[in-house]
């Protein structure tokens, strides 16, 4: 199957659009997710960079490219998020 080359704007544009609807659906789940995913990305991305200083390989640019703007994605969701509900996080009430 032939997928369309996408742009990096497309890809971070995509992703915050999915991020904002877990984030709306649920605020629990987009913390839970966010903080998980967050944290297991950018691990993979400092791993990664190391691992590529060490002994350079034939991993394209653009995976750490993506990997960027996928970090940034779900930080600017979540921040978007907690500026439209003034930091009032809904689970945290109960």
């Amino acid at each position: 199957m032939n997928w369309p080359k996408l742009s990096l704007t497309e890809i971070f544009l995509m992703q915050l659009a999915l991020w904002m609807v877990v984030w709306l659906s649920s605020d629990y789940l987009g913390t839970l997710l966010g903080l998980s995913l967050g944290a297991i990305l950018t691990a993979v991305l400092l791993i990664a960079w190391i691992a590529e200083l060490i002994e350079p390989s034939r991993v394209p640019r653009r995976y750490f490219s993506i990997m960027l703007v996928s970090i940034a994605a779900l930080t600017v969701a979540s921040l978007v998020y907690l500026f439209l509900f003034q930091g009032q996080l809904e689970f945290l009430k109960q």
